[in-house]
């Protein structure tokens, strides 16, 4: 695995530079046999657990710390199931910003977790993957978790 990268880019926009920050993520999708951990953000948002990439970790590393840092979870990392990217607008950086996230399909065996208020979570939990899905507040989220029960069934489940 390479190094993690943010790199700035500039471009001209309309007469100015303009600046796109790119980060590079990593994430976990947990099953709990027929279940999926899913973290309300403070914007009551439901999401999966995953963090920006430093201190020279490798995207592995960093996305069984989120799990267990973010969620409590002590989980096993089975394979990667893939890549998604999203942007928004950083108003500390007054720069736009680009996430890179790698996403890993992780299983744990019970379902302890403790979800970390010092982050800003409102709370988490274990959910049946169909129920998760009509939870789950981004389509690009949604897609991947849909992709990765499959896989999860077809390749881990036992």
């Amino acid at each position: 695995m390479n190094a993690p990268m943010m790199i700035l880019y500039t471009r001209k926009v309309r007469g100015r530079d303009d600046h796109m920050l790119f980060r590079d993520c990593a994430g976990g999708v947990v099953f709990c046999k027929d279940k999926v951990f899913l973290l309300q953000n403070e914007k009551e948002e439901w999401v999966l657990p995953k963090g920006r990439i430093r201190n020279d970790r490798i995207s592995t590393e960093t996305a069984l710390e989120r799990v267990r840092v973010e969620a409590g979870i002590e989980a096993n990392l089975l394979c990667s199931i893939g890549e998604t990217n999203y942007e928004f607008y950083s108003l500390t950086r007054k720069a736009p910003v680009t996430n890179r996230i790698n996403w890993y399909i992780m299983e744990t065996k019970d379902e302890i977790y403790s979800v970390n208020p010092a982050l800003q979570y409102l709370g988490g939990g274990y959910f049946p993957v169909e129920d998760a899905l009509d939870l789950i507040t981004y389509s690009q989220d949604r897609s991947l978790v849909s992709v990765a029960y499959r896989r999860y069934q077809k390749e881990y489940k036992q």
